[in-house]
């Protein structure tokens, strides 16, 4: 039997974390055992679904670079995969229900459900019996049918049994038992304006699309019982259910934006590696091969197993995603980190997004200067915004070296000036030799000497290599950046 697993978002908001969580362990399931994975839309939620997010979802993962193998993008045989497509599908099967003497017509008026709701939730907190009385349970279906053809206001509910317990054997959590009295007392599967709810949606399209294995987030599980009771009445099988283990912030509570980024768009803005956050978000749960920590997203594919999932929830370490993302930036290669840092330096001005030879050169030449030092792709403009423009110089005693006074930081830069005229700046071991003579010639200390250089240069005292960069600035304009220097000064 082919293994079938889906990705079923709501259109309601942006990707994020938790989420591609879910898309990725049901991708990497897939692809470890050579089954399908299918994206399908569950847009139900008409007043909060929008093509604004749907278009989020399919930017999101072709920049993370997996994808469904059938969707509403790319079709497949089991489709439509949008669920507002297939609304005639839903009434058939709840009216199924209704002939099997398994839901049934509820005529109550919204606002009398609305209160008996607000009613439970104040005397049960929240969490406690939704408070629907079942009064339409027990209507002859005869006399509902005839009240339904007469035109009356109408949802479809499932009939809960009224007592005994529900199973759930997931494959993660083991066999887990419900109390059918504390199921949500008979909920609504077809609303009154003939939109399914996400329940009745949910079971069918699994059923129709032969999804095998559901893997979704524990947050899901009290819904577990609800859509067990719904197969039943059916008659059909349920597929194999896993809750994924919940992912937490480092103080224990689910994962928001009080933590930091959990939109994707913010952390691929930051300027996060799309390897990085597909290595380290497949490991938020799950354990691969012992003593390694850095993986493919192929390698991740072959090594996935469910009995490798933790119980435990995963708590989300913006450090270590940082350090993941330090080490797939230092395994690009120069042309790679190139394209990658292009749009952050064109976005800050510095360059255009297709810059011109010089241009090139100069961003193409620091790659290996700021290669060690970038945290995130959104760090190099300010890395390396001394290289297309003359840095505004910070308070004169930025160029002070230790003990010494702004005096002497000007006539430390007028012998630096006069080491570099008779350099190659090319040759980077014969500069530094020279440099290292006027040491013992001048009686300064070598850092002393360069310190004031690197900020007339750089603008910074932390900076990438000074003699390197010196090389990529050309002589020309390092003199004239000292020489400006030396008048900021004495001024």
């Amino acid at each position: 039997m082919e293994v079938r697993v889906r990705y079923a978002p709501s259109p309601t908001g942006l990707q994020h974390i938790g989420s591609v969580r879910t898309a990725l362990f049901n991708y990497l399931f897939a692809k470890s055992v050579g089954g399908k994975f299918i994206l399908r839309l569950e847009d139900t939620d008409r007043t909060r679904s929008s093509e604004r997010y749907v278009q989020n979802l399919y930017n999101t993962f072709r920049w993370l670079g997996f994808y469904w193998d059938e969707g509403p993008d790319i079709g497949g045989a089991a489709g439509p995969y949008v669920q507002s497509e297939r609304f005639e599908l839903y009434r058939s099967y709840a009216d199924e229900l209704v002939a099997k003497g398994k839901a049934y017509y509820c005529f109550c008026p919204e606002e009398r459900v609305s209160k008996m709701h607000s009613d439970a939730n104040s005397e049960e907190g929240e969490g406690g019996n939704y408070g629907y009385d079942r009064a339409c349970r027990d209507i002859d279906v005869a006399v509902a049918t005839a009240r339904v053809k007469a035109g009356e206001s109408h949802v479809i509910r499932l009939k809960i049994p009224l007592d005994g317990t529900t199973t759930l054997n997931d494959l993660l959590l083991g066999e887990v038992q419900f109390r059918n009295a504390d199921v949500n007392p008979d909920p609504v599967l077809l609303k009154s304006d003939g939109y399914p709810t996400y329940h009745l949606a949910n079971v069918v399209d699994d059923h129709l699309m032969g999804i095998t294995h559901v893997l979704r987030a524990q947050e899901w599980l009290p819904s577990a019982p609800l859509h067990l009771i719904m197969y039943s009445a059916f008659g059909w099988i349920p597929p194999n259910i896993c809750h994924l283990p919940m992912v937490l912030g480092e103080d224990g509570h689910k994962l928001s934006k009080r933590h930091g980024a959990t939109a994707l768009n913010e952390f691929r803005d930051k300027g996060y590696l799309r390897e990085a956050l597909i290595n380290y978000v497949a490991m938020l749960g799950a354990s691969y091969e012992e003593g390694h920590d850095l993986f493919s997203l192929e390698e991740l594919g072959k090594l996935f197993r469910l009995e490798k999932i933790n119980k435990a929830p995963a708590i989300f370490d913006y450090q270590k995603l940082e350090w993941f993302n330090g080490q797939y930036i230092r395994q690009k290669s120069d042309e790679e980190l190139f394209e990658l840092v292009l749009p952050y330096l064109s976005d800050a001005g510095l360059v255009d997004p297709s810059p011109d030879k010089e241009h090139r050169r100069l961003v193409l030449g620091a790659m290996p200067l700021v290669r060690e030092r970038l945290k995130f792709l959104s760090d190099a403009p300010g890395i390396m915004a001394y290289l297309f423009k003359d840095p505004p110089f910070a308070a004169k005693e930025e160029f002070v070296p230790k003990k010494l006074d702004i005096a002497k930081a000007e006539a430390i830069l007028a012998l630096d000036a006069s080491v570099l005229k008779v350099c190659d700046v090319d040759d980077i071991p014969g500069s530094e030799e020279k440099f290292r003579a006027a040491v013992s010639a001048s009686g300064f200390k070598f850092g002393d000497l360069l310190m004031p250089l690197r900020v007339a240069v750089t603008g910074a005292k932390v900076s990438p290599p000074l003699f390197e960069s010196i090389r990529l600035l050309g002589l020309d304009t390092t003199l004239a950046r000292v020489e400006a220097a030396r008048a900021f000064l004495a001024g």
